[in-house]
């Protein structure tokens, strides 16, 4: 179900690669089925598709070694970091071998003076600001899920602090990947900006894996605040709540954090965070800054909100408090579950510009209501961006059906508003059909060059953004 790239699987390449990679990492290449099946896994309603072997590289060498045998035998390439992408990105249509990244989880180099620091890919975002939390600095890309930094940069991934400092495209200063040909290239030095040729940085970031492995990332770090505060306010309808996201930018109020939920979601997070907050549209923020300042940036907000219809708006700076906030935030996949026990939660984002968010979140909650779906909302709005879980009985194919139509009209609506069919889950598999109808055949036909100029034999993550109409191998 769902459409999926057809990629020409390699049975004698695979065989053959495989042999080889065997005696040269021994135990480090895993064939076990649940192992296979967990590095093909994907939480969409896209079929599992499982590699042929799974092998733990830990080294950009071992890396380079593992390309170059699987480039003499055409076989597909899959990097792996914590599974946690939702468009089907580490599956393998083709077979082949997923590469794990999970021993390669080094934190190499911090320049505490110069803000940044260098890595391998497997290290997550909580094990980096944990490692970093003595230098008063702090990586504050923040997706929700305990990724790998190497993943977040193959994804383009943001999250909750978005809105004030930006996506991994503004937090990679440089990489160094292998490309399908087994070349190790370094993408940019550690200098803040450059103008020295082609972005390379940027175009491996956001290419889920497609035309090459980021083995080494460095990183730009945040200082972390001297004082911050977090605030609810709740708010008649999805559109008073969208308003007040919007008036607060055109103040210039600097927001590090605003998220809304819709009142299924409060209602969701009430009964598995235990909290009371009133079950309406809420928004839920986050300043940082001097401790006057948060505290004045709160009351202005606090003003916005009340013109626009506001109510029960509290704000605190205490740890604790705000840090029980956020955890159900970040809880609130695991709270959505709950209202409709044994269904399979399916996600999935799109983000529009400001000035069209309402319309968007009203439109969808509506749509949701007609078509009879459970799915609550949940959004970064500051960046026009948000998400809806819908909750799915996968033994039931006409459900199932519904669900993909609701993904498909919410794309459809996005692109219709100059919006995009995802902010930042990503293309994958699952939405590589929207993607022409968003950029148009020559950006599409812009990206299939680069792919074939890069990887002529399409074994970087063959099957995922760009479907086989594009002319690839």
């Amino acid at each position: 179900m769902g459409l999926q790239a057809v990629v020409e699987r390699n049975e004698d390449g695979i065989a053959t690669a495989l042999d080889i990679l065997t005696q040269a990492y021994g135990d480090r290449v895993e064939r076990g089925q649940a192992l296979r099946e967990q590095h093909g896994h994907t939480t969409t309603w896209l079929r599992n598709q499982p590699p042929d072997a799974v092998i733990f590289p830990k080294s950009t060498e071992e890396v380079q070694d593992i390309v170059r045998i699987c480039a003499t035998h055409r076989v597909p390439i899959i990097a792996f970091g914590t599974g946690t992408s939702l468009e089907g990105h580490v599956n393998a249509p083709a077979g082949g071998i997923s590469l794990d990244f999970s021993q390669m989880d080094a934190i190499l180099e911090v320049h505490a003076e110069d803000m940044d620091v260098v890595i391998q890919p497997g290290v997550t975002r909580k094990a980096l600001n944990a490692h970093l939390r003595d230098t008063g600095l702090f990586f504050p890309i923040d997706p929700g899920a305990d990724a790998s930094l190497g993943g977040m940069a193959a994804t383009r991934a943001s999250g909750t602090c978005a809105v004030r400092y930006g996506t991994m495209k503004d937090s990679v200063l440089a990489l160094k990947a292998v490309l399908p040909s087994g070349e190790i290239v370094k993408t940019a030095a550690r200098a803040r900006k450059t103008s020295a040729g082609y972005d390379l940085t940027r175009l491996m970031i956001g290419s889920e894996g497609t035309l090459g492995i980021i083995t080494e990332l460095t990183l730009k770090l945040q200082g972390i605040p001297e004082a911050t505060s977090a605030a609810t306010c709740s708010f008649p309808s999805l559109e008073a709540a969208c308003n007040a996201v919007i008036t607060s930018f055109q103040y210039g109020l600097p927001v590090a954090r605003i998220e809304l939920l819709n009142a299924l979601q409060v209602k969701a997070c009430n009964a598995y965070s235990k909290l009371s907050l009133p079950e309406a549209p809420l928004l839920l923020l986050e300043f940082h800054g001097s401790e006057s300042g948060v505290t004045e940036q709160a009351e202005i907000f606090g003003e916005i909100a009340g013109e626009l219809g506001g109510t029960g708006y509290t704000f605190t700076t205490r740890e604790e408090d705000r840090n029980k906030l956020w955890q159900a935030r970040h809880d609130a996949y695991w709270a959505a579950l709950q209202l409709r026990p044994g269904a399979q939660g399916i996600s999935t984002d799109v983000c529009v510009p400001l000035s069209r968010l309402a319309e968007c979140v009203t439109a969808t909650e509506a749509k949701l209501a007609e078509l009879g779906i459970t799915a609550p909302i949940v959004g970064h709005v500051g960046d026009g961006n948000f998400h809806t879980l819908l909750l799915v009985d996968m033994s039931d194919p006409a459900e199932i059906a519904k669900a993909e139509g609701y993904v498909g009209w919410l794309a459809e609506l996005a692109i219709s508003m100059d919006g995009t069919c995802t902010g930042e889950h990503g293309i994958g598999q699952g939405k590589a059909k929207y993607l022409e109808r968003e950029l148009g055949a020559g950006a599409v036909g812009m990206m299939a060059a680069i792919k074939r100029g890069i990887d002529p034999d399409n074994i970087m993550n063959p099957g995922k953004i760009l479907l086989p109409a594009a002319g690839l191998a």
